[in-house]
């Protein structure tokens, strides 16, 4: 009686082969996922041993992946042996493009920044000689510093200017301290007693896209005020480029020397 008590309890603890099967598809994909993402920008086609150390998986778990994404032309296979993005891929890349809203991710993390310091943030990018206010939320405060959406300011003036031309490999002072710091405050540089503190967003590969900051007036953003803000701008510069490269979680990737000598 009680061995067949045991053999029943052996029986209920052992895991339905559902339950078994569905684990293992969802492996599958992921580890499938892992493949395609281990292409970068710059790169053309990869050999199986290349990706296969960029995955962390086998050769022969590569092959087997790579060969079912070939067979829905999300890989092509070729004549060398190696692989390269299919027209699948590239579709979705399409989709994803036409769908996209830089406002549905720039204004929240801008409107957080704004609540976090109680001072307008803004986002602006780089158009020729200028840099231009794409996104802008104005802080709480009844004196607060006004940028219209849309206008065209001078790069070498202010703190969200100077972070992009330091990050675009501008040489010499401030640039070089501004790229070791990872982020510059400026304060009544491009108007008298207006304040700002600014740091770099990137894109995917580490393509810099633009800077955010945060301004307001001098008497209330002080030298020491700037400072002790920094981290909290930086954080959300941070949070911006993650998102804006489509990932969510904080990756160990290299900035190329050529950049910065500073990366989030």
């Amino acid at each position: 009686m009680k061995q067949n008590l045991r053999m029943k309890s052996r029986v209920n603890e052992v895991e339905p082969l559902g339950a078994r099967s569905s684990t293992s598809s969802v492996m599958s994909v992921i580890k499938a996922l892992n493949i395609l993402e281990a292409f970068g920008g710059e790169d053309a086609a990869l050999p199986l041993v290349e990706l296969s150390k960029r995955t962390g998986m086998n050769k022969t778990t590569v092959l087997r992946l790579a060969r079912t994404l070939a067979d829905k032309s999300y890989l092509v296979q070729k004549e060398d042996g190696s692989w390269r993005l299919g027209r699948a891929a590239g579709w979705l890349g399409a989709c994803y493009q036409a769908t996209f809203d830089v406002h549905d991710i720039v204004e929240p993390v801008l409107r957080d920044l704004t609540v976090e310091t109680g001072e307008s943030a803004s986002f602006y990018v780089r158009e020729g000689n200028q840099r231009t206010c794409l996104a802008r939320v104005d802080g709480p405060q009844t004196i607060r510093h006004h940028v219209r959406v849309g206008v065209g300011l001078p790069l070498k003036l202010g703190a969200p200017g100077r972070v992009i031309l330091a990050f675009s490999g501008e040489k010499g002072e401030p640039y070089e301290s501004i790229r070791k710091k990872g982020y510059h405050l400026s304060l009544g540089e491009r108007e008298p007693e207006v304040s700002s503190v600014s740091a770099p967003i990137f894109g995917v590969e580490w393509k810099l896209l633009g800077s955010i900051c945060i301004s307001g007036p001098t008497s209330r953003l002080t030298k020491a005020r700037l400072v002790s803000l920094s981290q909290t701008v930086i954080n959300a510069a941070n949070r911006l480029s993650y998102s804006l490269a489509g990932n969510t979680k904080r990756a160990d990737v290299h900035i190329p020397e050529s950049i910065a000598t500073w990366h989030p």
